[in-house]
């Protein structure tokens, strides 16, 4: 079992952080980094701090792996922090493993949450035996153009503001990935949005529930065969969740890794999967055949397979803590989280 974090409170103190690509701290980018804080601040109620190396520019952290890392101990160590969000993500946090104690991490369990290059980080947190969040990030759906969707900010406090039962995840109502630049004469410029088809059951029958584990399934292909790859007993009785980034890979690239976790063993062992919808719908419909393929070759074709739900690299999108028991209805096409996400 996961270590649940506190749930946060309006007023409480929040870091900022920047884990792998540096692009908050760049000078035509830093309007987008302040509408981010503001919404965190106006929408939330939270006090937003940046952490000393965050704002340093893409050069500097780049070459500078070890400082990304200690404005992560730093926040984890700092007792009036409460919250940890991720400024955007990247592709090469997977540097900052030889720097993290984990530790520090185990004995200041707190919100942190992210999504893409930041599943590094959360298999930091869970090797380090906390829960940790799958979700928005400042740059990305923070700073929003206009507003954060509605859709996101419900999301985002049933989550993260209450330990209640989080219960059903509705599908969102529309979506979209189209690509504005982010200057700032965008920011009053509402993004085309898309109405949303919902989920779909790829596979898979009655109704399942296991323990949430999954991330970026790229960015999960760094972590393989490093001390940050869970144990076999962990994948067990587990539901993953996979999604895959703005590179919108290849069909048979998809294949190849889900491939290689049947190889593990990990997909005889889970109860079930979800997959985030793939940024533009790109490959959708390949993807499913994809993902069907390998399933029959591995002779689980009733595994259960929900699909096209709405988290990663898609806008809007809910939160997933992981550890947490969510289940699948596959009769019913229904995703829900079993239990809050904070105490």
């Amino acid at each position: 079992m996961l270590i649940k974090p506190k749930m946060l409170q309006a007023g409480d103190k929040v870091a900022t952080i920047s884990l792998s690509w540096g692009g908050a701290g760049e000078p035509d980018l830093k309007w987008r980094y302040e509408q981010g804080v503001e919404r965190l601040e106006k929408v939330f109620g939270l006090e937003v701090v940046s952490m000393p190396n965050s704002l340093k520019g893409a050069d500097y952290l780049y070459e500078n792996p070890q400082a990304r890392a200690e404005d992560l101990m730093n926040a984890f160590k700092d007792p009036t922090i409460k919250g940890i969000i991720s400024n955007i993500g990247g592709s090469e946090s997977i540097r900052l493993l030889p720097y993290i104690n984990f530790d520090i991490i185990r004995s200041n369990p707190k919100v942190f949450i992210g999504y893409s290059d930041a599943t590094v980080t959360h298999l930091f947190c869970h090797k380090a035996g906390i829960s940790s969040f799958y979700g928005p990030a400042i740059l990305t759906d923070f700073a929003e153009n206009v507003e954060v969707h509605d859709y996101t900010v419900k999301a985002v406090k049933k989550t993260l503001f209450s330990n209640e039962v989080i219960g059903e995840i509705k599908p969102a109502q529309e979506w979209t990935s189209e690509r504005l630049l982010w200057i700032v004469e965008n920011k009053n410029t509402q993004r085309k949005m898309n109405p949303n088809k919902g989920y779909e059951v790829l596979q898979g029958n009655g109704v399942v529930q296991g323990r949430l584990i999954g991330g970026c399934i790229e960015v999960l292909e760094f972590a393989k065969g490093t001390s940050l790859w869970p144990d076999q007993s962990y994948w067990k009785d587990s539901i993953l969740f996979f999604e895959t980034s703005e590179d919108t890979p290849e069909p048979a690239l998809v294949e190849y890794w889900l491939r290689n976790y049947g190889s593990q063993g990990i997909l005889q062992n889970v109860k079930g999967i979800v997959f985030g919808k793939p940024q533009h719908e790109k490959y959708y419909v390949e993807y499913k055949a994809s993902i069907l393929k390998i399933m029959k070759e591995l002779d689980l074709t009733n595994l259960p397979i929900l699909y096209n739900l709405n988290f990663g690299h898609t806008e809007p999108k809910f939160v997933l803590p992981y550890g947490a028991m969510a289940e699948i209805n596959c009769e019913k096409g229904i995703f829900s989280i079993l239990e809050s996400g904070v105490e």
